[in-house]
Formats: structure tokens, sequence, C-alpha cells
């Protein structure tokens, strides 16, 4: 398990894993490439291939290990990794199952904004224009600029999506020191390439079991929604996939809040998947 974007295993995906091994699971959470303590360079990069790489990578390592059975292999991604893990699910046969919890749409946020407000080729090229301008100057610097991560104070007009992060992340609640979110975010070319690559493009070919689980007034839940219809539309292995929507639940309260998280719902679901 993975997640959220720009977050470390020690935060949200290991109080998952955590959870999920006191119900019997075996779990692996695992920082994504380029960040925390996993290796690769140059730092705080993203990628859609590669991250999707990570996963794969996991289940290759799962798969080899003794105590672990092959066929009953499951992956959770949470925020932007719920995308990936969604991606992965297409790519990947081995997968038996997949639950991706207050998941974000990584490729789609970067090319068209928050709430798709930003979706025009003049707003796109801006942006590129941007990114290929700080390209230059990172080249000519010999390091990448950072982006900054959660606004930190926040604005009294700031949205409150942004007040709910900072209430996560640059908090006692979810702080970190190797956290991006928390302290000083990706480079600023460092999610260029999910500008053009639309990750949930084949999620209706996934034949394997799929739990989506979201807030109902988390600010992202529109990216749950709409993958979810997507994922369905025209699959014949339709019967196999869930959208779980929480009452009254924000963005990050799936993230940690115990009382929330649908880990009875989780267990359930992955233990049909695997039967």
């Amino acid at each position: 398990m993975c997640g959220p974007f720009g977050a470390v295993k020690e935060q949200a995906a290991g109080l998952y894993a955590q959870a999920m091994a006191e119900r019997g699971f075996l779990t692996v959470a695992f920082d994504p490439s380029f960040t925390g303590e996993s290796g690769g360079a140059p730092r705080y990069m993203a990628s859609p291939d590669i991250n999707t790489e990570d996963f794969q990578a996991a289940v290759d390592f799962l798969s080899v290990q003794d105590n672990v059975d092959p066929e009953k292999i499951g992956i959770i991604g949470i925020c932007g990794w719920g995308g990936m893990a969604l991606n992965t699910a297409a790519l990947d046969t081995r997968i038996k199952a997949t639950v991706a919890s207050t998941m974000y749409d990584m490729t789609r946020v970067n090319a068209k904004g928050y709430f798709d407000m930003e979706d025009s080729a003049d707003a796109r090229y801006e942006k590129r224009k941007a990114m290929n301008a700080q390209r230059i100057d990172d080249y000519k610097s010999g390091s990448y600029a950072l982006g900054g991560g959660v606004a930190d104070p926040v604005p009294e007009d700031a949205p409150f999506y942004v007040k709910d992060y900072h209430n996560y992340y640059k908090t006692e609640r979810g702080y970190h020191v190797r956290s991006l979110n928390s302290n000083d975010g990706w480079n600023v070319t460092g999610c260029m390439s999910f500008m053009n690559q639309p990750i949930l493009k084949y999620t209706n070919e996934i034949r394997s079991a799929v739990l989506i689980i979201h807030g109902e007034k988390a600010h992202s839940c529109y990216f749950s929604r709409d993958a979810y219809a997507d994922m369905v539309k025209d699959n014949p292995y339709k019967d196999n996939k869930e959208l779980m929507i929480i009452p009254d639940a924000v963005h990050t309260d799936l993230y940690d809040r115990m009382d929330v998280i649908p880990f009875d719902k989780m267990e359930e679901f992955l233990c049909k998947a695997m039967e």
C-alpha cells in the first residue's frame, strides 16, 4: 500500500498497513521512488509510469516470499496513489483486488486543475511554458527548484481543502520530516509528465475486484465518482466493482480517522476477492 501523494510510509500508508495486519493480512507500506527512504535521483520527482511500476515491484517482492500466496495479493492506494493503484490493476493481472481510498486522479488534476477549472488548451499551454522555462533554470543552476508543500500559515480566504490538508500535514496529527506535503514539496517540474498521461484510460478493462472509497464531503469526491463510472462502463467484469461513499467525511478523514476509515469493509471485500 502507498499514499497519499507526497506523503511517506510513516503517515497514512503505515497506519493502513498496521490496521490490516491486525486483521490478519501480511502488509507492506512503501515510499515511492525518489521520495522518503526510497532510492532514485533526482529527488522529489513523480511519474505515472514509474509510480505504477512501484506498485508492481511490491507485487514482485511479495510474490516470491515463502509466507505469501501469490494468488492472493491485493493493493491499497490512498489519495494520489489510489489513482496509481487503479492504473496498476489495469496493467498487472497478478493483482486479485484493489482498494482506492480518497482517490485523486493526478493526471486529471495536473492537466485540468482543481474541479477542472483550467481545462483549456490555452491554460495547459501556459503551464507547459512555465515548467519548460523552469527546466532551463534548473539546468543552469544544477539543482531543482522546489514547489513548496502545504501552505503554512493558511490564508483566511483559502479554500477548505487547503485548510483540510494543513490540519493533517502541518500539525501533530500527520506531520513528518520526510513528507513532501509536510515540508518543501515536489520539484516545480516534478509532476510535469502527468499532464499528458491519462492513467485511468483502461480501467474499464480491469477484471479483478475493485473497491473505491471516498468521503461524501471531500473536495476530491468527484475523482472517485467519475473513476467508478468509467470503470464499470462497458465492462463485462463490473459485478466485482464497488463504490463506497462515507457520509459527512472530508478528504483527510480517510488518512487517519480510525472511526471513519471502513477497515471492516475493506477486510470483508479483500477476503471475498481472495476466495
